[in-house]
This record gives structure tokens, C-alpha cells and sequence, in this order.
């Protein structure tokens, strides 16, 4: 038995380590030993009230079955023909006989999977992620009791990889509440409830490990990230603060085992209850769309546009007959001000605009040319805007090397006429501009991805329509002591986008 009481501990542990490595140490404060010493005692109440309400999602589809190992052909009646038939049944599981499922290797078969939900109307509404219930024939819920009852999708939405789900109980359910996730702070302890490997209602523990993460999975990521124990069929289930309200959903993990090394992530519950409200109440989601294409500010950038610190989200392009078009907002515009909320970095701005309502006027402050300027938006709906973004767009087609004109920043120029446009399938939506026809390998605009077929449009935020009209552009900041041209560009498509290339 340990001769010192819980108290002593950790100052003992501190004493010895500092005695071992030989250096002087500072006992810690009584707030500070008192501090690192918190920590749940227990979660088992908690964990027993919230695990009814946590379900186990099975779905199964039917997908055609690809042979994976090759049948050879055997003479009929040969010694080995029985031989064969055995050793590839086993290593094709889904080849049957002729006309069977499976038959010749090619036919259907049935796949299962398992993920978890977790239900917040005790009426029978789970919500769970969308890629759990992806392309599933059935779906089915299993409850703590053992109970099973088959959901149907009320509504899904891939951005955020949410979903809400019916069941339609007998009796009602055990429903948890979303918390605001707000209101979390890097190391508070969190909860896990989910059905990792197929197990069943299983427990985890631990903290918030940071926020705001982005993950490169959609357009609106800003993870949870937690070091509670998350692993496959741990999707779609909740995570829980210490006050039982659910404040994110599990939804992926980084892994190079496929297990659990501590880094899960969670949509938190600031996004998720906007998306699962519209799905209940609309089946599809209704964002707001304010029609730009936009990108990150950079350093370089920021000093070309001369607007001082590092912020904002650059207007690369504007839809053409969008709500950004139609109230006045123009490439080169950087927005750092959306309905009174002030855009630190790019990714934030669409999450702001996709949770405001649609039809709702918004001022939005953008710096023009230096200046300040707010311009009134009245915003649209994303699912529309869409669908107009894609009837305008056009792939953009590789294209050879024209005769060259003129050379700056690396770039080899040309007119934008009629042969250019068919040597680089140039759409009719690039008005005016300069065609770039080469781009000299490691120069400052191949470090800038500028590529064969893009067309300036503007230099420095100014128009320009000759190749002369460029390099003239180019040597004039140069000679003012400018370190990188501003050029808009767009490529065959149309597509707008800002790069700031060093000048040499």
C-alpha cells in the first residue's frame, strides 16, 4: 500500500525527478498541484443515463462482386477441375454456380456495415453521418435493449457528411440534447459513445484537444479535435460534455493502423444544428449564397493589394447574375467584414454566409483599391447558385505552345484572338485580356501555378489588353520599389483567381 496519502503524491514525484536529473525545482503552487490534479473521479452515471439514447447503425447494400483472383480454365473432366472449383469458391466468396447470385464471379452480393447515432427526439429523429448510411439499401437501428427498428433518411447533406434518420417506435425513446459548442475550451473533458469495430455501446473518455480544426474535407471544417478513443463504427455517434449535452459528432479519425493514436474529430454542434434542422424540417438544406470565388490572402498578396495586415477573404471571381454581382462586388474586392462579424481567415467567410438565411440583407465590408467600402447584399440560395455555377463552367483542355510574343515574370505572352482562344479552347466568358502561352520552368510564376492558357485580365488591378501593356504594367511597379506584381488571371473556363508573382 502506498504510505502517502493522495496529497503528497505529486510533489513527491517532482522531488524525485528533479533529485535524478540533478537540478533545482520549484515546488508547484497549491492552485497549480490543485489544478493538475482535477479530473473526473467517474463518468459511470453519466455514461448510464446517456447510453440508451446512443444507437448502432447496420446498413447492408448490394454490389456487384469483382473476382479477385483469376479462374483458370481446366479441360472438362480433368483430375483438377474439383481441385479448382474448391480453392477459388474459397477465395471468391461471392462466386456461385451458374445462374446464382454471384455466378461467374460478376453477380450481386450484399455488403454490411456499422456505424452509430445517437437519437435526439424521443419520437424515433437519430442523426448519425451521411457517409454511414451512404448508398445503403437498409438501414437499421439497434438499440441497448436489443431491440432493432428499420430507418428511413429523412434528409442528408454531404458538405458537413450529416444525416438524420426515422424510426418508429413502439413506445418513446430515449432522446439526448445538442449543447453549444461554443463554449468549449482546449482540455475540457469530453465523451464518447459509439459502436467501434462492431462492439457495441462503448465508452471513451478524454479532452478537447483543439478547435477550429480543418481537415480538408469540406467547405465548412471546423473540427473538434479530441483524444478520446474514436475508431471505425465510431461514426455518426456523439460526443458528450460533462454535462450530458451533446456537443459534436464523430465523424473521422487520422490513422495509419486504422485505430484509435488519440487524433478524432467531431463536427461541433455550432454547425450541425442548423444542418439538422433543415434536414427535419425541409429534407435538404437551405444555405445562404452570396455568388463568389474567393481564396486566402496571403503575406504577399496583402502587401500587393496594400492592405495592411494579413485578413480577409480576396474575391478571386463573381458569378455572373449571383447576389455579389447584382449588389456590386468586384474581383479584387477583399472581404473583412460579413453582417457585422469580422473575417479573420478565407474559410470563415463561407461558413458565415451559408448560416445566414436566405433572402436576408447583409452589409458586407470589402477594401477596394485600398479603401473601405460596405456594399448592401441580399443573399441567394446555395443549392440554386450551384446549379448556375455549373451551367456556366467549361473543363479546361491542355493546349500546345503558340509562337511567342512577349516575356515578363517568366510568362511568354500573346493576343487573346480567335486562334489563341481555339489553340487553348478559351470560353467566350474571358472578354479581354493577355494570353499566357508558356511559363518558363522555376521562374516566379510557375512558383504561382500560373500555366499555358491562363489570361491576365488585370495587373496590379488594372486593365490590360496587350502583351506590351503587361510588361509595361510590370516594369512600372518595379520601378516604384513593388517586391510582386498583382495579376488577376482566369483560365479557359473563366475561372478568376488572384496571384501576387515576385518580381526579379
Amino acid at each position: 500500500m502506498n504510505a502517502f496519502p493522495m496529497s503528497l503524491r505529486r510533489p513527491l514525484a517532482a522531488v524525485l525527478s528533479a533529485a535524478i536529473l540533478g537540478a533545482s525545482f520549484v515546488v508547484a503552487p497549491p492552485a497549480m498541484a490543485q489544478a493538475t490534479a482535477q479530473g473526473p473521479e467517474s463518468v459511470a452515471d453519466l455514461a448510464e443515463d446517456l447510453l440508451d439514447a446512443v444507437v448502432n447503425i447496420s446498413t447492408s447494400q448490394t454490389v456487384s462482386e469483382q473476382r479477385s483472383v483469376p479462374l483458370p480454365q481446366v479441360p472438362e473432366g480433368s483430375p483438377f477441375q474439383d481441385f479448382f472449383d474448391e480453392f477459388f469458391d474459397q477465395q471468391n466468396p461471392g462466386r456461385g454456380g451458374p445462374g446464382e447470385p454471384g455466378g461467374n464471379g460478376n453477380g450481386p452480393r450484399r455488403v454490411q456495415s456499422l456505424g452509430s447515432g445517437f437519437v435526439i427526439d424521443a419520437s424515433g429523429i437519430i442523426v448519425t453521418n451521411n457517409h454511414v448510411i451512404e448508398d445503403a439499401d437498409e438501414i437499421v437501428a439497434n438499440f441497448s435493449d436489443g431491440s432493432k427498428l428499420t430507418a428511413e433518411i429523412i434528409g442528408r447533406d454531404l458538405k458537413t457528411d450529416l444525416a438524420v434518420l426515422r424510426v418508429k417506435p413502439t413506445k418513446p425513446l430515449k432522446a439526448v440534447r445538442f449543447g453549444d459548442s461554443a463554449g468549449l475550451r482546449v482540455g475540457d473533458w469530453v465523451m464518447a459513445i459509439g459502436n467501434p469495430f462492431g462492439l457495441g455501446g462503448t465508452v471513451t473518455v478524454g479532452i478537447v484537444s483543439a478547435r477550429n480544426r480543418d481537415i480538408n474535407s469540406g467547405p465548412y471544417d471546423n473540427f473538434i479535435q479530441t483524444d478520446a478513443a474514436i475508431n471505425r463504427g465510431n461514426s455518426g455517434g456523439p460526443l458528450f460534455n460533462m454535462n450530458g449535452e451533446v456537443v459534436g459528432i464523430n465523424t473521422a479519425i487520422i490513422s495509419p493502423s486504422g485505430g484509435s493514436i488519440g487524433i478524432g474529430f467531431a463536427i461541433p454542434t455550432e454547425i450541425a444544428t442548423g444542418v439538422v434542422d433543415q434536414l427535419r424540417n425541409f429534407g435538404e438544406t437551405r444555405r445562404g449564397w452570396l455568388g463568389v470565388n474567393i481564396q486566402q490572402v496571403t503575406d504577399d498578396l496583402a502587401e500587393s493589394l496594400g492592405i495592411g495586415s494579413t485578413r480577409g477573404a480576396l474575391v478571386a471571381g463573381v458569378t455572373e447574375g449571383g447576389p455579389a454581382a447584382e449588389a456590386g462586388i468586384e474581383a479584387g474586392d477583399v472581404v473583412v467584414e460579413f453582417n457585422g462579424r469580422p473575417i479573420g481567415e478565407m474559410r470563415e467567410l463561407p461558413r458565415l454566409v451559408a448560416n445566414t438565411p436566405i433572402g436576408q440583407a447583409v452589409d458586407v465590408k470589402v477594401i477596394r483599391k485600398g479603401k473601405e467600402v460596405i456594399v448592401k447584399v441580399t443573399l441567394g440560395r446555395l443549392e440554386e447558385g450551384e446549379k448556375l455555377a455549373a451551367a456556366q463552367a467549361q473543363d479546361k483542355p491542355d493546349a500546345d505552345t503558340p509562337k511567342p510574343a512577349e516575356k515578363v515574370l517568366g510568362l511568354t505572352l500573346g493576343a487573346l484572338d480567335e486562334a489563341a482562344r481555339t489553340q487553348f479552347q478559351i470560353g467566350e466568358s474571358v472578354k479581354a485580356g493577355v494570353v499566357v502561352t508558356a511559363v518558363e520552368a522555376g521562374s516566379p510564376a510557375a512558383e504561382k501555378r500560373i500555366v499555358a492558357g491562363d489570361t491576365i485580365v488585370e495587373v496590379a488591378q488594372e486593365s490590360v489588353t496587350t502583351a506590351e501593356g503587361v510588361v509595361a504594367a510590370v516594369k512600372k511597379l518595379k520601378d516604384m520599389g513593388r517586391k510582386a506584381a498583382l495579376l488577376l488571371l482566369a483560365n479557359p473556363a473563366g475561372e478568376l483567381r488572384f496571384a501576387a508573382v515576385r518580381i526579379e
